[in-house]
């Protein structure tokens, strides 16, 4: 019989590696993308694990979870910090912040 792959297999791949990029937008990103990779990854797995016989790229399936995961907790890092940011300085001093690392940035170079 020939082996059929798994459903969404390259697609929680994807979602592992988006997730990690999508840590830079405020965390929010890599949070979703994390999430339904995990999400996605816990169904193919216990697919896989009925019948492994007939599936492959279970591969894909173990790195999208591993990189998601990583997604997970750098997500989360990122957003925890923003938030306290906004919690001690504000908009206006966050604001302040970044208008001065780019005039450091601009007069560095």
């Amino acid at each position: 019989m020939e082996k059929q792959t798994l459903p969404n297999s390259t697609l929680i791949l994807v979602f592992g590696i988006l997730s990690i990029v999508g840590c830079c937008c405020y965390g929010l990103l890599g949070l979703i993308f994390a999430i339904v990779a995990l999400v996605l990854a816990k169904k193919a797995t216990a697919l896989y694990t009925e019948n492994p016989e007939l599936y492959e790229g279970y591969n894909n399936v173990k790195t999208g979870k591993i990189l998601a995961i990583i997604g997970l907790i750098l997500s989360a890092i990122y957003l925890i910090f923003v938030i306290i940011t906004f919690a001690t300085v504000g908009m206006d001093g966050y604001q302040q912040m970044i208008e001065e690392m780019a005039r450091e940035y601009q007069g560095g170079a």
